[in-house]
Parts: structure tokens; C-alpha cells; sequence
């Protein structure tokens, strides 16, 4: 018996269906996973695409390496090749090899929520921002909305000019927050996603290579997508247009990340011609 006359006649299909544009719409517990690692098995073994040629992305470092562990399974090993990894991960991976096109060194520092806080009373001490009255952790928190947006902070700037002073405040304190990243080196995880946008809009040879790369992408949990991650899909996927996307559009659990759910409800509006 093939492992692939284990999955339901649904779960076939969109295993199956390879080529262009596919979004599986799945609620909990009806196997999206398991589609997603059937279908990267099925390219290797049935289709003979090299595992270098597929990219699978997901939410948490443990579901892909359960992801990974599962493909490995199935495949009897071969899937080594495969990048199966987190969004931040990801872009790490390709910063580090291309960041100085961007004016950083490659060994740039990723700084976590103790470092930002650190960074940003110091912001507030120099503009001499009332911490009592705007916290530093507010700050923060519209910073990453920011760039969850893909807002330098020159388009915050203009974006709410003369709305408030409060905003004024944070609109000046995020762009002396990544003066002194840049200063240092340093990117936070917002800056992850961020900075690899800009490389891959700014630097066509570096697109250009990654889109052959990436032939198959592969995204579980597309329902917890942001502006920033849909815009990497977006261009990595933008070569051949076999992008396949997993989600249930019930549960989006990454609001506050700045989540944004008409990324799994206007797929079809992005990719006309889409399976669903």
C-alpha cells in the first residue's frame, strides 16, 4: 500500500496538486501537517524534484522539526536538502550571507526583548521622553507594529504627521531606536523580517537567486502571516508560482504580532488562478 493512499480523498488532492498557486483551507486536528509532508515527499519520490528545490516554512522551531522529522520518516531520510525551517529562521540564514549589501556585517547581533528594553531607555533618556507618561514598552510595542507593516521610521513620520504629540514622541524615538541598532550592529526579530524585504526588493541578483532556489514553497499556519511575511512570500514565490499555503481562517492566534487574516481570505484575490 502507498503511504499516500493513507491520507482521505481531499488530503490526495492537495497533496497532489504541485504546480501554481494552492491554498488548503483545514480545521484543527484534519491534517494540514500531515498534507504538507506527504506533499514535499510526494515532489522527491514521485515528481523527482531535488529537496534543495523546496522550501517549507512554519511558525515555531519545534513544528519544523517535527516537520522535518516527519518528511525524514516517510522518505527513509533524503530530506536534508530541504530548507523546512521558521521565518525567522529563514531570513537569518539568507542576512548572514547578504546583510553587507545593506551596509551590516554579517556577524550582526540579534538583540531579544532585554536588549531592545535596554536600547530604548536609553532613547528615552536622550530625547528626554517622560517614561512615566509613554513607556518604554508601549514604544516597543508600536515600534514592532511598525515594522510588522514594513513602516520605515520615515513613513511613521509621515504616516501620523501632526496626529499627536504621543505619536511624534514614538515616531522620534523609533528612529533613534535603530540609529543606535544600525550603531551597534544589531538587528531585532522585527528587523529580521524587515531587512529581508528590503534586500530582496533592493538587490534583484539576490531575488533572482533565491526564486530558482525556492521552486516549491510550502507556508503551514498562513492564517498567522503579517504584512512583512506575506511580502517574502510574495517575491520568493514570485519565479514559479508554486506556492502552496496551509490555514484554518477560524484560528488566527498571532493577532498581536500583528497578524493579519485577509492574508489567507484575499489569496484568491493575489492568485487569481489558485486551487483551493
Amino acid at each position: 500500500m502507498s503511504i499516500y493512499e493513507t491520507l482521505n480523498r481531499e488530503q490526495q488532492k492537495a497533496c497532489f496538486q504541485t504546480e501554481g498557486p494552492v491554498l488548503i483551507l483545514a480545521g484543527a486536528g484534519s491534517g494540514k501537517t500531515r498534507v504538507i509532508t506527504h506533499r514535499i515527499a510526494y515532489l522527491i519520490e514521485e515528481c523527482e524534484v531535488s529537496p534543495w528545490n523546496i522550501l517549507a516554512i512554519t511558525f515555531t522551531n519545534k513544528a519544523a522539526g517535527e516537520m522535518r522529522e516527519r518528511v525524514d520518516q516517510i522518505l527513509g531520510g533524503g530530506a536534508q536538502g530541504v530548507w523546512i525551517s521558521t521565518f525567522h529562521s529563514m531570513c537569518v540564514r539568507i542576512l548572514r550571507r547578504h546583510i553587507d549589501l545593506l551596509g551590516y556585517e554579517p556577524s550582526f547581533v540579534i538583540y531579544d526583548t532585554d536588549d531592545q528594553k535596554t536600547v530604548m531607555k536609553e532613547v528615552c533618556k536622550k530625547l528626554r521622553i517622560n517614561t512615566k507618561d509613554l513607556r518604554e514598552r508601549e514604544i516597543l510595542s508600536a515600534v514592532s507594529a511598525a515594522k510588522n507593516e514594513l513602516m520605515t521610521p520615515l513613513q511613521y513620520h509621515e504616516e501620523y504627521d501632526g496626529e499627536s504629540y504621543r505619536k511624534k514622541q514614538i515616531g522620534l524615538a523609533y528612529e533613534e531606536y535603530q540609529r543606535l541598532l544600525r550603531k551597534n550592529n544589531a538587528l531585532d526579530f522585527d528587523d529580521l523580517l524587515m531587512k529581508t524585504v528590503e534586500l530582496l526588493h533592493s538587490h534583484d541578483e539576490v531575488l533572482d537567486m533565491y526564486r530558482h532556489r525556492f521552486r516549491y514553497i510550502m507556508v503551514d499556519e498562513y492564517q498567522d502571516t503579517n504584512a512583512a511575511q506575506f511580502e517574502i512570500v510574495r517575491l520568493l514565490a514570485g519565479g514559479y508560482r508554486n506556492l502552496c499555503v496551509v490555514g484554518d481562517d477560524d484560528q488566527s492566534i498571532y493577532k498581536f504580532r500583528g497578524a493579519d487574516i485577509r492574508n489567507i481570505l484575499d489569496f484568491e484575490k493575489v492568485y487569481p488562478d489558485a486551487m483551493v
